[in-house]
């Protein structure tokens, strides 16, 4: 049979927990934050519990169990580890009409502690009937995800003006009307920004005036890292499933995609080389045009909005024209390729600083101070430098730094695809095109990428180059083993 579903409010009330270990530390912190009066039975406690004591935040029990412990009880958990001392208390409470939790043995028990996802006043309980409890944390943790943290200050701010929507709005409809804007508009965008006297004060304007807002557009800039859809935030993931409209460029992977709500509007707005060009004002017209419609608007881009992503320019045109938009940061190709490359982008001995820069084409080149970026103990990372390889190898070189310096190329970064290209500066085009590299590829240009041969561990490391040689510059084999 189900169990049927309940919110028991334990304000005050008293409530047993037989056990002093770590899962009666975890059950006894649950129900103290839920307001009960804990008292805690055992021959001994856990540290924190004793602590807990001394603080008389619970009422300690010393000793072995005995029944008189669950009078008045309102509830009783036990979490002794004994499964005969479990089963004498399940017993007992039975006969006293006490309601009884027995970890881990449902058919003890007479209630279950469910999964719990918590956004107060909000709480979402999930129970498999006591038969699965991993999978019902996996499911907690799968519905979390999408759940908004602003939905709890939403919700009690909701209920301190309750009263007055009511009187404002008599009528079902329109008060159900006002509800959904309240719900999607632009407090719990204020709210979610972390300005709550702001959200509070858009609420007053919205219940002074004649009638319920209409919906209000917006956009949220969200950062889609690098293709694999595991390095997504939980707020990426979230506001996909919240858009209306998704304005996605050329390289964020079909498997983020896959991620976003199924009726959301997907417009590609993709700039890569050989494809269809996207020109930056086209972009902002369509932003504009769906949110001033009343549309959630999703701006996705790969890797991070703000790096190399024209993340800010956008923002400014929506400010320009008055639309609410947040940002959401995703993790950039530097990073993402090299976690997955096994090249760490600092070192202590070898690299104390990361450049990022753009080698998208000649004349961005042109502009860059290549004296400073020849500059040893200092890690490069290129962007969008796949066509220029040439060009940066030669610079840096003829600008004085070391031939031999390592490189690593990493195409696909973070992708099942993933290939990993290594070698020296001096080889580097030439490896590029025995290997037939092609864009997405992020090259990392310092001592540090001779550590891709020891820590590599995702994607394919290419087998044919040749390990460069060791020099002055490279680290040792004990320190990459220290790494």
């Amino acid at each position: 049979m189900p169990l049927y579903p309940l919110f028991a409010d334990l304000v005050d009330r008293p409530v047993l927990v037989v056990g002093g270990g770590v899962v009666a530390e975890r059950k006894a912190e649950a129900l103290l934050a839920a307001g009960a009066r804990v008292r805690v039975g055992a021959p001994a406690l856990t540290a924190t519990l004793h602590e807990w004591v001394s603080q008389q935040r619970i009422t300690y029990l010393p000793g072995r169990y005995r029944k008189e412990w669950q009078n008045g009880a309102w509830l009783v958990i036990a979490a002794t580890g004994d499964p005969w001392l479990n089963a004498r208390i399940a017993a007992e409470g039975t006969a006293r009409r006490r309601l009884v939790n027995v970890v881990d043995d449902p058919a003890l028990s007479s209630f279950q502690v469910p999964a719990v996802i918590n956004r107060a006043p909000l709480q979402v309980a999930i129970s498999t009937n006591g038969t699965a409890p991993v999978l019902a944390r996996r499911l907690r943790e799968r519905i979390e995800s999408l759940l908004d943290p602003a939905l709890g200050p939403l919700l009690q701010l909701a209920q301190r003006y309750r009263p007055h929507i009511r009187q404002r709005h008599p009528d079902m409809a329109h008060r159900r009307r006002f509800y959904d804007w309240l719900h999607d508009g632009p407090v719990r965008n204020l709210l979610r920004a972390a300005q709550p006297a702001l959200a509070e004060h858009a609420l007053q304007v919205a219940l002074d005036a004649a009638s319920t807002p209409a919906a209000v557009g917006s956009v949220v800039l969200v950062g889609a890292g690098p293709g694999d859809p595991g390095l997504l935030t939980l707020r990426a993931l979230r506001a996909l499933n919240e858009a209306d409209v998704i304005l996605h460029d050329a390289l964020v992977s079909p498997a983020v995609l896959e991620l976003a709500r199924r009726d959301a509007a997907r417009i590609a707005v993709g700039k890569r080389g050989g494809g269809t060009h996207t020109a930056q004002d086209a972009i902002h017209a369509l932003l504009l045009e769906h949110a001033r419609a009343g549309r959630r608007v999703v701006r996705l881009k790969g890797g991070d909005p703000f790096v190399f992503g024209r993340g800010g320019e956008e923002l400014e045109f929506l400010q320009r024209h008055g639309i609410a938009f947040e940002v959401v940061p995703g993790i950039t190709a530097a990073v993402a390729c090299a976690a997955f490359a096994g090249v760490p982008l600092t070192h202590r001995e070898h690299a104390q600083s990361v450049r990022m820069v753009t080698a998208h084409c000649r004349d961005s080149l042109d502009t860059l101070d290549w004296a400073a970026l020849a500059r040893e103990r200092q890690t490069l990372a290129f962007y969008m430098g796949v066509g220029q390889l040439d060009t940066v190898s030669r610079k840096l070189i003829t600008h004085g730094r070391a031939a031999s310096t390592p490189f690593a190329l990493v195409e696909n970064g973070s992708l099942p695809q993933q290939r990993t290209l290594t070698g020296t500066l001096d080889e580097l085009p030439a490896l590029a095109r025995q290997h037939a590299i092609a864009a997405p590829a992020l090259l990392i240009i310092g001592e540090v990428a001779a550590l891709a041969h020891r820590l590599h561990w995702h994607g394919e490391l290419l087998e044919s180059c040749r390990r460069p040689a060791r020099s002055s510059h490279q680290p040792s084999a004990a320190l990459a083993d220290a790494a």
